[in-house]
């Protein structure tokens, strides 16, 4: 990538741009640590609004635990490039592949975890092709669409965008004191300088196209059950944007592993990095030797 970088990566990990079959995107990348058995490579996707650094604080414990982590920024997001005024690009179709060709280029198959809008892409990326992946870990992302509430302040962004530009919007986001998923840029990693240009680095079609998703993607976990593969359901014990409730009853419905991570909302692993950690590791671990669909 061409463009400043706006964060330093965290100890152990550097910051490149991984080329594929579907263009180049930026990611932080971190090997397990000297010494820790290898235990075998994560594919990160981050929320609406985020990036690859709302994971910084996983890197080092998880590499602790002999995983490299690959987080990424996708099409449009924060450093990865993409178009600025065509929301087709950013169809979730177009989205999924693109983290085919992420996966296709890390040379192994992985674990994919996806975070809020990650995890509904990550899903559809399953649903296209499960091969590449290990298993999925769905981190605060529900299985439809957003609250009602968080449809509506997404609705705001989206009107928002339509009418100012992205310096203008995020003027009106620091005052509005932005809420769980629009304020992701107001809240996430970082001084406010950093979240500024973070802000910026985003493409205003890629936010527009993902914001409509948020709030029209369809249930399609039956589909998702049918998969042959491992499924992690982890959240914060508390979520505005799918109430934990939400999240067990799909837990069930996906006999899936299910983490609740105490004193974290919408971002464990901002809120708690170290047992969100832990317990991405511990269930990766258990995949390898148990089947498919073990809780």
């Amino acid at each position: 990538m061409t463009r400043q970088a706006t964060f330093t990566p965290p100890p152990g990990a550097r910051a490149y741009s991984l080329r594929t079959v579907r263009g180049e995107f930026a990611v932080v990348d971190s090997s397990p640590t000297a010494g820790a058995e290898v235990r075998g490579v994560v594919l990160m996707l981050p929320g609406f609004t985020g990036s690859k650094e709302d994971f910084r604080l996983l890197h080092e414990p998880l590499a602790e635990r002999g995983y490299r982590v690959v987080a990424v920024d996708g099409r449009g997001q924060h450093e990865s490039d993409g178009p600025l005024d065509d929301e087709s690009a950013y169809a979730q179709r177009e989205l999924a592949r693109d983290v085919l060709a992420q996966a296709e280029a890390l040379g192994v198959p992985v674990h994919l975890v996806g975070h809020s809008l990650g995890g509904q892409i990550a899903r559809a990326a399953v649903l296209l092709d499960h091969s590449p992946f290990l298993s999925l870990t769905l981190m605060s992302s529900g299985p439809a669409q957003i609250s009602v509430s968080q449809q509506q302040r997404v609705k705001l962004l989206r009107d928002a965008l339509a009418v100012l530009s992205m310096e203008e919007v995020w003027g009106a986001i620091q005052a509005m004191g932005p809420p769980e998923e629009v304020g992701g840029p107001a809240r996430g990693p970082g001084d406010p300088e950093q979240l500024r240009r973070r802000w910026l680095g985003h493409s205003p079609a890629q936010l527009l196209a993902t914001g409509r998703q948020l709030c029209t993607e369809p249930d399609r976990v039956a589909e998702l059950a049918a998969v042959p593969l491992p499924f992690h359901v982890l959240s914060g014990a508390h979520d505005d944007t799918w109430p934990v409730a939400i999240l067990d009853d799909m837990a069930v419905r996906l006999n899936a592993h299910r983490t609740v991570v105490a004193g974290a909302e919408h971002s464990p692993g901002a809120d708690q990095p170290l047992p969100t950690a832990q317990a991405l590791a511990d269930f990766w671990d258990g995949t390898h030797t148990a089947g498919p669909h073990t809780a």
